[in-house]
């Protein structure tokens, strides 16, 4: 176990390195990003549910789920985003690869604990484009950096088979960078804004969970999850800039600006599902956030605003043969779901929507009960009317859920 951790220490820092801008959407110029942190692989491959859990896979979305840990669990995982841009008139592409997540989960009989960390939202665009007038022609670009990482500690507790219950404190920490440069034909100087914000704010996140069965083999889940409103606090910078068309600073000065309470939104998630226990489940989820008292960094933003958004999700797993000996398909878990969000973000006067499908598998490792999670998902947000746009993603990712007994007392020296 020992070994397996360092290689995914390991394995996590190189995902860092690669990890500076964990997303490509133009949208992440509002609010605190682009929300990232959307489950661990197994959880996305069913369209982000949260209402299974199990003995060897870590669900911290659902910290209730803790209380189900039989074996210390180590999990890290990392996404491959794949993203096509299209306006009215252009197309691009774009392609990232992010960590997505690390943590270790320990069963202590009635009781689990979980700790980790994950990047919450992200900030990555780069956008150049031209703007004609009667009176001049001037070359605008706008590029942004950075992002919210959150640091977890959870409890979970099972009062008895059929009830549990969980909360996850959270350090949310991050710091997020956007510029913007002009240039005119036939000027000789430019101009830059620069904009900087160091975000901080605790909150967290309670569950309940309920499960049941029917007869010898069908069994029935459910899930309650919610997050009250949290305040982020920010200490913003902007600065100025007169650029030669070298991009060298002519002169500069720092402008006074208001430093902007952020909202995370209440959010509030009721699950159910029902199946045969290692065999199969058949879920749906509905999420609600109050995302209408959400707010930008900045005061002076005027055509993004907010309203309060939901999501629709179904999906589940099925395994032929869990304890099978001699098909190892048999014993690998498929996975698949759709999902259906509106995002809460409003451009111009248009809702941001976000629809996706996923699929996946979880392969177990030989001789314990460790195993990788691959997940496949794809989708489109936005629009391209209106002047805004549509993004069609297609996202491969990947988690290690590493399985072992720690803290057992030996019988024999």
């Amino acid at each position: 176990m020992i070994r397996k951790l360092i290689l995914s220490v390991c394995l996590f820092f190189t995902f860092v390195s690669w990890a500076q801008e964990g997303t490509s959407s133009p949208y992440s110029f509002y609010g605190i990003g682009d929300i990232r942190f959307k489950g661990t692989a197994d959880n996305r491959a069913m369209g982000g549910l949260t209402i299974f859990s199990d003995s060897i896979h870590l669900n911290f979305q659902n910290p209730a789920s803790y209380s189900n840990l039989k074996l210390t669990t180590f999990s890290v995982g990392a996404t491959s985003l794949n993203t096509k841009l299209k306006t009215d008139t252009q197309k691009e592409s774009a392609r990232r690869t992010t960590f997505d997540y690390f943590a270790i989960g320990i069963p202590m009989g009635k009781f689990g604990v979980a700790f980790g960390a994950v990047p919450f939202t992200s900030v990555g665009y780069n956008i150049q484009k031209t703007v004609t007038s009667s009176t001049a022609t001037s070359v605008e670009t706008y590029s942004g950096t950075g992002g919210v990482n959150k640091a977890f500690l959870g409890l979970g507790y099972a009062f008895n088979p059929k009830w549990s219950v969980g909360v996850n404190l959270d350090y949310n920490f991050g710091k997020i960078e956007t510029n913007s440069m002009s240039f005119m034909y036939d000027v000789q100087n430019g101009y830059r804004e620069k904009n900087r914000s160091d975000i901080r704010g605790a909150s967290f996140t309670t569950a309940l969970n309920y499960q049941t069965k029917f007869n010898n083999k069908l069994a029935f889940v459910s899930a309650l999850t919610f997050s009250p409103e949290s305040k982020l606090k920010t200490t913003n910078e902007r600065t100025l800039a007169t650029l030669t068309y070298g991009q060298v600073v002519v002169g500069q000065e720092v402008v006074p600006v208001e430093n902007v309470t952020l909202v995370l939104p209440t959010k509030l998630s009721l699950g159910a599902g029902i199946g045969e226990n290692k065999k199969w489940m058949l879920g749906a989820e509905l999420t609600y956030q109050q995302t209408q008292n959400s707010v930008n960094r900045f005061n002076d933003l005027s055509n993004g605003t907010f309203e309060n958004a939901f999501k629709y999700t179904v999906g589940g797993y099925y395994i032929p043969k869990y304890n099978s000996f001699t098909n190892y398909f048999s014993k690998v878990t498929y996975r698949g779901g759709l999902r259906y969000e509106n995002t809460g973000l409003v451009i111009s006067g248009q809702s941001v929507k976000d629809l996706g499908m996923s699929f996946g598998l979880g392969l177990p490792l030989p001789g314990n009960f460790s195993n990788i999670n691959i997940g496949f998902e794809f989708g489109k947000r936005g629009t391209a009317s209106l002047g805004l746009i549509q993004e069609n993603y297609a996202n491969l990712t990947i988690g290690l859920s590493f399985n072992d007994r720690w803290f057992v007392k030996r019988l024999y020296n």
